[in-house]
């Protein structure tokens, strides 16, 4: 039986690996949402009514305060009697174990003071005897009362009329009867024969106790639907605090059945929908290179999922003011790495689905977006690491303004502004510096580089260039030379300018490995005599490779390894391939030994250093230098490349290749220019002649 082979086309691919990536980023952000309906309102006593008018949209109890609550718990308690039974039996007992004990009598005691001390006893007994420290709980207040049963009667009893253990021996000892016998009676151990006979009922008395305190009413007052709680700037006092407080605690009461969570995550998904997809199409309609990137989406999504879970966690947990995560940190990253309208797209979709868990707070909103825009405009033009701490500072003002603005606002007295989130805006700044390291993270993670870095690697006075300027001089010459005719095409057609420049230092530096093979770095004679043109291609060929080599062992980034590889494309080395074909008419030349391993440019940066390149280094051949020869010389190189589909692969225009020839025929004309000879002085004259201010540029 044949096997069914299930293939996508590239398009379908794509589109379902974008599909599961908005998927996953939906269900993440929506799966960490918090579910409960809580306002979490930014409100205290003595604080402005930061918001609008609220008013009441169903009926609830106005809850007492904690603290009110427990206060009449203390004033029922105060009136409670905790239950004790009386046993009988402990009597008995004790009594029948004394005269078995003392059956003889005591010594030094009279017989008929026997009959007095048992007496003594069983008054002791039937008042009642308690255990020393219960006693001394309970007697703390003289006025305590006990409840005590005794068969299916309850009597209330004083707790100063009943006695403890240690206050029924010394009863005994001071009896008026007995005290003249105290040292006989001592030597007895009365104290063993004085056991409690009143037992603590715990769980009577914890069900009484129950039932009093369930007694007490959790609510004093309602608000009906429809009533005004509070006007935008009011002052919130004790009351209002509370009724706002009841609100919160009876919207979780009807949160809490299962068919209104349902309905909670369904809107929540529906909202984060509506978001990511808006933020999808914004991608697809204007951004398509992004959309295409799977580094560049996925780092798109990755910061619109992490941040939002991140500021749910801290509701749902009540960790700290959401207003500590740096949220700008996304748009500086997608500026960095992108563009300011990306930017501002993806700082706009956090600040909305973070809003979604602090409750749609429109001051939320307002003062993140506020301070993503002065994150966006801080960062126009990124040359410098230093920058970011500017930025930091920068977004730190702007939280503090926009809010303090919004107080005022709301309240014209100074006094009562809240001074408390001024704290959290500069937590927030501090937090937000940790971009600094996050940014060579994000660098090494996704494969972006950014201005900072090419800025850095552009410096030719340190690293890989710098050797490069000692070993092959001529290459690193060149180098610059390519690198400022790109930089200046970029400039006129709208291409990235200092990445082009920064690919062109590096475009040649495999020539290191043999730098004398290179006519630039050439003084004396010719190494490629005596060897055949298949070897000397050969040689040529590899300083791409090389370069390649090079460039990993010196961990460069990814896009300057692509510079090396597409600056010839798949060209060949013509000088020796035609050579060898005109030495060899009967042959069918293979053009595989003299071709460079390529690939062709895939960018309009790549395309550009081709075209610098070529026309630069061929220019150095020119017999002579007039406008007519570097015409010629530009508009055959490049219009060879092009008719090879050397640009068929990049998103270059002919508007673009047509800017690039003018823009290079008016540099190489600025470059080989000749100058004017100067006369020579006649040694019989002895007046000298005037300048001539035409001929004597200077």
């Amino acid at each position: 039986m044949p096997k069914l082979h299930i293939s996508f086309h590239p398009n379908w691919r794509n589109i379902i690996i974008r599909s599961l990536l908005a998927g996953i980023t939906i269900t993440l952000i929506a799966w960490f949402l918090p579910r409960n309906a809580r306002q979490q309102f930014h409100y205290d006593v003595g604080k402005p009514w930061m918001y609008q008018s609220f008013i009441a949209n169903f009926d609830f109890p106005i809850y007492k305060t904690d603290e009110a609550i427990q206060h009449e718990k203390d004033s029922l308690l105060e009136s409670f009697h905790p239950y004790f039974n009386y046993v009988p039996s402990v009597e008995k007992q004790q009594i029948e174990r004394f005269k078995q004990d003392f059956k003889l009598g005591i010594p030094g005691l009279p017989t008929a003071y026997m009959y007095i001390l048992l007496d003594r006893m069983h008054r002791l007994y039937q008042a009642g005897i308690m255990g020393t420290p219960e006693f001394n709980t309970e007697a703390k207040d003289s006025t305590n009362m006990i409840r005590v049963v005794s068969g299916k009667e309850a009597q209330s009893l004083q707790v100063n009329c009943i006695y403890s253990t240690l206050s029924a021996y010394e009863k005994l000892l001071t009896d008026q009867h007995l005290a003249p016998f105290r040292q006989v009676l001592q030597r007895c151990n009365l104290n063993e024969y004085i056991e409690p006979n009143l037992a603590y009922d715990k769980q009577r008395s914890e069900t009484e106790q129950n039932d009093i305190l369930s007694g007490i009413p959790i609510a004093s007052g309602m608000v009906i639907s429809g009533q005004k709680i509070i006007d935008r700037g009011d002052i919130v006092d004790d009351y209002t605090y509370r009724v706002l407080n009841s609100y919160e605690r009876e919207i979780l009461r009807r949160n809490a059945s299962s068919g209104q969570m349902k309905d909670t995550a369904i809107g929540q998904i529906l909202y984060v929908s509506i978001l990511i997809l808006l933020f999808t199409t914004y991608l697809i309609l204007f951004r398509k290179d992004y959309f295409s990137k799977p580094r560049s989406i996925t780092m798109l999504y990755v910061m619109v999922t992490i941040f939002p879970i991140f500021v749910s966690l801290m509701v749902q947990h009540n960790f700290f003011s959401v207003y500590i995560v740096p949220l700008t940190m996304a748009a500086m990253f997608a500026r960095m790495f992108m563009d300011s309208r990306t930017a501002f797209m993806t700082h706009v979709t956090i600040v909305l689905l973070c809003a979604a868990a602090v409750r749609y707070q429109y001051e939320f909103i307002i003062i993140e977006i506020v301070a993503g825009l002065v994150a966006i405009y801080s960062l126009r033009e990124l040359s410098q690491r230093s920058q970011l701490f500017k930025t930091a500072i920068f977004v730190g003002i702007s939280y503090i303004t926009t809010y303090f603005a919004l107080q005022l606002m709301q309240n014209n007295w100074f006094d009562k502004l809240d001074t408390g989130m001024y704290y959290h805006f500069v937590v927030n700044s501090i937090l937000l510096l940790l971009s600094y390291p996050l940014m060579y993270l994000i660098e090494k993670t996704f494969g972006f580089t950014s201005n900072v870095t090419l800025f850095e690697l552009s410096n030719t006075n340190k690293g890989l260039l710098r050797h490069l300027s000692e070993i092959a001089p001529g290459t690193f010459q060149h180098s610059i030379t390519v690198g400022n005719l790109a930089a200046e095409i970029a400039n006129r057609i709208g291409a990235n300018s200092l990445l082009v420049r920064t690919g062109a230092l590096y475009h040649d530096i495999g020539k290191m490995s043999n730098p004398v093979f290179f006519t630039e770095n050439q003084a004396g004679a010719n190494p490629h005599v005596g060897l055949s043109y298949k070897e000397s291609s050969r040689i040529i060929i590899s300083h791409v490779t090389e370069g390649v080599k090079i460039a990993e062992q010196n961990d460069l980034p990814q896009f300057i390894k692509d510079f090396i590889l597409t600056h010839h494309g798949t060209g060949v080395t013509k000088y020796f391939y035609v050579k060898y074909k005109n030495e060899h008419p009967e042959e069918e030349v293979d053009e595989e030994p003299f071709r460079y391993p390529g690939p062709n440019p895939f960018t309009r940066e790549q395309a550009i250093l081709m075209m610098a390149d070529s026309v630069e280094a061929a220019s150095r051949s020119l017999p002579e230098y007039t406008e007519e020869t570097i015409c010629n010389l530009t508009n055959m190189i490049i219009d060879q490349q092009m008719s090879m589909g050397a640009f068929t692969a990049c998103p270059i225009t002919f508007r673009d290749v047509s800017l690039t020839k003018q823009l290079l025929i008016e540099k190489l004309k600025a470059m080989y220019h000749t100058r004017i000879s100067y006369p020579t002085e006649k040694k019989d004259e002895k007046v000298l002649p005037e300048p001539d201010p035409i001929a004597d540029p200077s």
